[in-house]
């Protein structure tokens, strides 16, 4: 959970991944400080390690890097659902822990130079570094901690409660100590779970309201600061020369640049092109067209600009088109497996991403966790127990997403479709598909990027031979970020993205109370006392055996319960850079680490990619 949650938590830039994590094996029993939390396992790192494996420890300290954003935004405070915040602003922020990118979940000191937990696990005191500090040069205290704590579940955004729920209490238990008592034992990953926690500064604070939306310049304990910007244009961060943790084992290495810069467009199209014009410097390209035809220019060529296929060994998560189940016309389950079967991938990956994509077939693809056949034995234990509020399918089918590979797929397929909706009440007038009430079969597909559009007309143009008006609109990012939070969709395009170790995060995409609170990442509303259970089973996991059964699992019966139609992944980041910059040769598990990058007017080799570990 840790990399995915640390994201949300402080919008760091998606390349950024880092976090502490929490013992749950007999290795780490009895009350000792340690350097390290692991969920399942020993840390790779010992407590007199230098740096990371996969960072250059003498990367030279210079220059900046220089990025792209899109939309727009209008507050510094990206803790609250109220407007939105600027790309990068996490880098002002620390938090107790900070995690390897080259293992699965651990984490290790950062603010905290120790953590303390308990045998049973119902308790975890994080001591923090006495030259701990905040950029203003106030000392991180006790207090800090706990305010951070306390506001962040009373008013931050919603998952923050979720996440923080099994907290009974916090106090501070020495002069650099917090405590953090837990309901019981149960919640194996809570320990490494508030070790993510970005600590803010009290004193900045005070007397402000802590709800709205803010262009003060924060204050952090980060590598860098707030130095200049323009609300919706751009903004640029520098490089906290005097920065307490620059020495730390778990920074050497990383955060090189002294300015990092983002600049932001409104338009995808006119942010490639300026990016060719070399108006920025590293672009991550999630566009398969593009990639295979956007970059032919001299630049490219010359070698001037390189493109990076980065490996990672991370879950490919669910992209897709997410039903807003909250809507009645959404309800019936075959009234979703009926729009699905007319979603065309193969089409989709032949003629728009030049078959460069796999179709995603479960919520952890790519990983030991993704389900896979019929259940076995000790999914059947978890399952079983469960079956009357289950899908039948679960136990007997092994879930495949409708494909319409072979002669007359998608005419097959909408057959098909066209039964289920008959089956459901619905029927054809005039070409319009209809219900008993003669109201017809009409909704909306809400986007955040243009992009999107070339997969969703498509689908909207089979839709339409059901008999099926499906509109498709975007908007600009506040107005979808504010639709979103109030849950005002139709149909949405959803990332939820997964750990190799996932946990309380599955309460805030699955679980129903989420489902009601807005401002949650429970974006279709699914509501299910079985996936209640299951989640838990997932948080409560006393092992890496139990964490995938339980994961597979849920796994399971999230992809039966048909909230989404599925969309496509890869097993590598796609990135074009001007060669500007020097890299470690090694891409860790959890991918490319751009803040392990630094500036180099030499440049990488023609022809370098980064290897796996």
């Amino acid at each position: 959970m840790l990399s995915v949650s640390r994201r949300a938590l402080l919008a760091l830039p998606l390349w950024c991944s880092a976090l502490f994590v929490v013992p749950a094996l007999p290795a780490f029993a009895g009350d000792a400080p340690r350097h390290a939390l692991t969920l399942h396992g020993s840390p790779k790192y010992g407590p007199d390690f230098k740096h990371f494996a996969y960072v250059n420890p003498d990367a030279p300290k210079g220059g900046e890097l220089k990025l792209a954003a899109m939309g727009s935004y209008d507050t510094f405070n990206s803790f609250t659902i109220k407007g939105t915040p600027p790309a990068g602003i996490g880098m002002v922020y620390e938090t107790l822990l900070t995690p390897a990118a080259d293992e699965a979940f651990t984490e290790y000191g950062l603010l905290a130079e120790s953590v303390t937990l308990t045998p049973d696990n119902t308790a975890v005191t994080f001591t923090l570094r006495p030259q701990a500090k905040f950029s203003d040069g106030k000392p991180v205290t006790p207090e800090d901690v706990i305010w951070s704590f306390n506001t962040l579940k009373e008013k931050g955004r919603p998952f923050y409660a979720f996440y923080y729920g099994d907290v009974k209490e916090v106090s501070k238990s020495g002069p650099r100590q917090v405590t953090f008592t837990f309901k019981d034992g149960s919640n194996r990953e809570l320990p490494l779970t508030l070790g993510e926690m970005p600590i803010l500064p009290k004193h900045f604070w005070d007397g402000k309201d802590f709800s709205a939306s803010t262009l003060e310049p924060p204050v952090g304990s980060g590598p860098y600061r707030l130095k200049s910007f323009e609300a919706g244009r751009y903004v640029v961060y520098e490089r906290v020369a005097d920065w307490w943790a620059k020495d730390l084992p778990v920074t050497r290495g990383l955060y090189n640049f002294d300015t990092i810069r983002y600049d932001y467009y409104r338009d995808t199209t006119v942010a490639l092109e300026a990016f060719k014009a070399g108006a920025y410097d590293v672009r991550p390209e999630n566009v398969a067209k593009l990639w295979a035809t956007g970059y032919d220019v001299p630049a490219v060529k010359d070698g001037k600009v390189l493109k990076l296929d980065v490996p990672h060994k991370m879950p490919s998560g669910m992209q897709g088109f997410a039903y807003n189940l909250r809507r009645p016309l959404f309800q019936d389950d075959r009234v979703r497996q009926a729009l699905a079967l007319a979603f065309d991938f193969e089409w989709s990956n032949q003629n728009l991403f030049y078959g460069q994509y796999l179709r995603t077939v479960s919520y952890f693809d790519n990983s030991e966790l993704a389900a896979t056949g019929l259940p076995g034995k000790d999914e059947l234990a978890l399952l079983e127990p469960l079956r009357k509020d289950l899908p039948p399918d679960v136990f007997t089918t092994v879930y495949q997403p409708p494909s319409t590979a072979g002669d007359n797929g998608l005419r097959v397929n909408l057959r098909q479709a066209m039964e289920l909706l008959k089956a459901a009440g619905w029927s054809v007038k005039d070409g319009v598909l209809t219900n008993a009430q003669g109201q017809p079969f009409r909704f909306e597909i809400l986007l955040s990027d243009p992009t999107w559009e070339r997969i969703a007309l498509p689908f909207a143009q089979n839709l339409k031979r059901l008999g099926i008006e499906a509109s498709v609109r975007t908007v600009d990012s506040a107005q979808y970020q504010s639709r979103m939070d109030t849950f005002d969709y139709d149909m949405t395009v959803e990332i939820w993205g997964q750990s190799l170790s996932p946990g309380n995060e599955q309460r805030d995409f699955w679980g129903c109370a989420a489902a009601k609170q807005d401002g949650s990442r429970n974006t279709t509303g699914i509501c299910s006392p079985a996936i209640d259970a299951l989640i838990e089973k997932v948080v409560q996991a006393k092992d890496r055996n139990e964490l995938i059964t339980a994961t597979r699992a849920l796994d399971r019966v999230l992809l039966w319960s048909h909230q989404v139609i599925p969309h496509w992944h890869i097993s590598s980041s796609r990135v074009a850079l001007w060669n500007r910059f020097g890299m470690p040769a090694v891409s860790p598990m959890q991918g490319m680490q751009l803040m392990a990058w630094w500036a180099d007017p030499k440049g990488l080799q023609t022809g370098f990619q980064p290897k796996a570990e």
